[in-house]
Formats: C-alpha cells, structure tokens, sequence
C-alpha cells in the first residue's frame, strides 16, 4: 500500500481560501438586501407578464443562494485537505453533486416557467 505522502498548500492559496471564507458573511449580507429588494419589486403592481414570473424569480435566487453556499463549503472542505488524494475527492464529489444540482434546478425552473406561461395564456 503505497503511503499518503502530506500535501500542504501554498500560503498564498491558503490565505486566499481563508479570504474566500470570509467573504461568506459579505455575501450573506448582499443576499439578505437582494431578496429584501426582490420582495419589495414583487409587491409593487405590475403587468400579467411579470406577475407570472414572480415564483420563478424567488427560486432561482434560492438556487443562486444554495449553490453559493456549496461553493463556500467547497473553500472550506479543501482548505482542510490532508493530501492530494483528499483535495482530489473533494473536488470530485463537489462536481458531481454540483452538475446532479444543476440538473434538477434546471428542470424545476423550466416547470415553474412552463407553469408561469400557461397562467399569462389563460389570462390573455
């Protein structure tokens, strides 16, 4: 059995994951005043056509929020390798979770269009 030989980072790559990590709280703070700013364009009255829409607005920003969100666990999980077998696990479970997830949110936001389509053609 061939022995795990220790992988350490560059410091400057350690330091930029540790920046990435901190952004997170940033990035929170811009997501809060979007969807607080998504809500509030919402409530306003508008035409048949973007009243449609409004659910398929909320939830790609929910995609966009959990897909960030799996990005800064991807800083974190490799930013805690051991070895650059971890690293390459890591990253390789992260893609195919990430290309099953966009998959599936592809499918519900075409759903949740096609749904929002046939509502404006019912009301025309």
């Amino acid at each position: 059995m061939v022995d795990k030989l220790p992988f350490n980072f560059p410091t400057e790559l350690r330091d930029l994951t540790e920046q990435c990590i901190k952004a997170q709280t940033s990035y929170g703070q811009l997501m809060h005043g979007l969807t607080q700013a998504i809500s509030a364009w919402s409530s306003v009255p508008s035409n048949t056509m973007a009243a449609g829409f409004n659910e398929v607005q909320k939830q790609a920003m929910k995609f966009a929020t959990e897909n960030a969100e799996r990005s800064f666990a991807l800083a974190r999980d490799l930013a805690s390798a051991k070895d650059l077998q971890d690293v390459i696990s890591i990253q390789s479970q992260y893609a195919q979770t990430q290309i099953q997830t966009y998959a599936s949110q592809v499918q519900e936001l075409s759903r949740m269009t096609g749904k929002a389509m046939r509502g404006i053609a019912k009301r025309a």
